[in-house]
């Protein structure tokens, strides 16, 4: 079962999309955050932890290694659905192995991000323990952007993962509907899409015939709002 958590960080759309018994979690990052118009990182983070007790994933901002651990500890201390989130590498390529068994020793929940490949998955892996909660976060989308196939990287992660029962493997990135598809078919553990991906992903069921009827409408719909004649 490929669970859906919504990437978002507006507030009165999250407490929409709490109520949704589709939607399991959350992710934010701070590029969301500013989108949403948030001036105080911890203060709009506490608005977001006191709207759901669902998993919520709130990111570091730093990018030296012992800023970076010093926020996750301050993060984790947020609530106990909070994972912290840190990316498998800093800016200039650095690998967070350290953050990541630091923090990780402590028994705080991570999703690591920004993963691309199988490997740093392997370095994920090596630097963890098989009990305390982890996510990799694989961004497939943003691979495909790039013009490279998400789905071998995903899948080797997957098969590295397998003994690790505390890990769960997230499709990030989400384009479109049919990745939840895609996702599930694979084995992820998550996926992580837009409130609007999540409201296509509700309407799924419609045959072949009615998508074709629908299609023909609306075409005729902006026709004659356009008022076309020949």
């Amino acid at each position: 079962m490929t669970k859906i958590f919504c990437d978002i960080a507006d507030i009165n759309q999250i407490k929409i999309y709490n109520k949704k018994k589709i939607v399991k979690g959350f992710t934010t990052n701070p590029s969301l955050m500013r989108k949403a118009g948030a001036k105080n990182y911890l203060n709009y983070s506490q608005k977001i932890l006191a709207i759901t007790k669902k998993p919520v994933s709130c990111e570091v901002f730093a990018d030296e290694v012992e800023e970076m651990i010093s926020q996750g500890m301050k993060i984790n201390k947020w609530g106990k659905n909070v994972y912290v989130k840190v990316p498998v590498t800093n800016s200039k390529g650095k690998f967070m192995g350290k953050v990541i068994k630091k923090l990780n020793k402590q028994k705080i929940k991570l999703n690591i991000t920004a993963v691309y490949t199988s490997k740093q998955t392997n370095q994920i892996l090596r630097n963890i323990d098989k009990k305390t909660k982890v996510i990799i976060s694989i961004f497939a989308g943003r691979m495909g952007d790039a013009g490279k196939d998400p789905i071998p990287q995903i899948k080797e992660s997957i098969k590295l993962s397998k003994n690790f029962k505390n890990v769960n493997i997230l499709w990030a990135s989400t384009r479109e509907p049919y990745n939840y598809l895609q996702a599930k078919k694979l084995g992820c553990h998550i996926i992580t899409v837009p409130p609007s991906i999540i409201e296509k992903i509700q309407k799924f069921g419609k045959t072949f015939q009615k998508l074709t009827i629908d299609t023909v409408k609306g075409f005729l719909i902006d026709t004659k709002k356009s008022k076309f004649y020949l």
